[in-house]
């Protein structure tokens, strides 16, 4: 798996809790979310760690480094503009409330929406391709069709080319 697409999908899982449960301190949440998918990590890595068990965590590699510094900047600011990304979700899902829509889809709806529109370096089809896969990862087999559906629409309303990078 390419390093955007973990990355995308460690943002995907944070903003996930954070829409289920938001924390009063943004910077700790973050910090918390990091420290538990390495500790998780070297528990798979080893084999022996139990759930709950205190483990020492070495310092971060670079490949855990790099995955962070891609995916933090998607998580804040996809949350700071998750307001503009739900009215277009709420203009382009027809018969839907967004709270009937699934949290794991909406969440990923959220982060291709704010690549699309505040990351010109990032083709807005780029930012389709990676969220229709992740909702197939992650949510329903109907849910890739879904989050393809309503992020076309939105492509179509931008006022930049979809295939290149500004």
């Amino acid at each position: 798996m390419g390093k955007r697409r973990e990355a995308r999908e460690r943002a995907i899982q944070f903003l996930f809790q954070h829409d289920l449960n938001p924390p009063e301190n943004l910077e700790l949440a973050l910090a918390h979310f990091w420290n538990s998918q390495r500790a998780v990590a070297l528990a798979e890595e080893k084999g022996d760690a139990q759930w709950g068990e205190k483990v020492e965590l070495p310092p971060a590699t670079a490949e855990e480094t790099a995955t962070r510094l891609f995916a933090d900047p998607l998580i804040r600011g996809t949350l700071e503009h998750r307001d503009e990304a739900d009215e277009l979700i709420k203009k382009h899902a027809k018969n839907w409330d967004l709270h009937r829509i699934a949290a794991v889809d909406r969440n990923i709806m959220r982060l291709a929406i704010y690549e699309m529109l505040h990351r010109d370096d990032i083709p807005p089809v780029v930012s389709i391709n990676e969220a229709v896969d992740i909702a197939k990862k992650f949510s329903t087999e109907d849910s890739g069709k879904f989050v393809n559906g309503i992020l076309d629409k939105i492509k179509g309303d931008l006022l930049r080319p979809a295939r290149i990078v500004k």
